[in-house]
């Protein structure tokens, strides 16, 4: 399993209520995690919770037979996503930073870090690879069907080597982030076996009946 580093947390200012939103009631959300952290899963529950429209950005970057979009025709689409949801509020999860910049950890209110133990979240992501490749579940994007070879491939084609070796990567890459008091400011690290997060949305919910 791969290394565990201590990962500098959020400001305490982000712990106060479960959401900060702009001040006038709208909540612009980016939801990152590593690979198989349930990022997608979270932002449809969100979605409904808080009548806001949900975007992956799996969604806008992969084709149909994983052809991948171009930096800057991606950065287009994500940009006008953002522009088309601006008085609404927004849920998107997915970073793609390498392609996009940080064009909506810049734009968004809260920033949520799904960072629950790797013991806990790779047997689920085996399971749904597993059922997206027998056809029990939908791919990550439409047309985008895995195949038994590259799932046991060791490269970035195989999902499962993909979320093992970006583990501890993607920790370093946030600890980096929380070294900017702007994104520190807006960003909640939900990490533990669940509780944690349940607690979370169970404060959404409070909020929102208390609105």
């Amino acid at each position: 399993m791969p290394d565990i580093p201590t990962p500098i947390t959020a400001s305490p200012v982000a712990r106060l209520k479960p959401l900060i939103g702009d001040g006038s009631g709208r909540y612009r959300i980016l939801i990152v995690g590593n690979s198989g952290t349930d990022r997608t899963t979270l932002g449809a529950r969100l979605s409904k919770l808080l009548n806001i429209p949900h975007t992956s950005l799996d969604t806008l970057h992969w084709g149909p037979s994983w052809r991948a979009c171009p930096a800057d025709e991606f950065r287009a689409k994500v940009q006008e996503k953002l522009n088309e949801t601006a008085e609404t509020g927004w849920i998107i999860d997915g970073s793609y930073v390498s392609k996009i910049g940080n064009i909506v950890k810049d734009s968004a209110t809260d920033i949520i870090w799904l960072d629950p133990p790797f013991l806990m979240y790779f047997p689920r992501i085996c399971y749904r690879t597993f059922a997206r490749l027998i056809g029990y579940e939908e791919p990550c994007s439409p047309g985008c069907d895995e195949s038994w070879r590259d799932v046991f491939a060791l490269g970035e084609k195989s999902i499962l080597w993909w979320s093992w070796t970006n583990h501890d990567p993607f920790r370093q890459r946030q600890q980096a982030d929380m070294m900017n008091e702007g994104l520190r400011a807006k960003t909640r690290r939900l990490c533990g076996w669940g509780g944690e997060l349940e607690d979370w949305i169970k404060d959404i919910r409070e909020m929102i009946r208390t609105v």
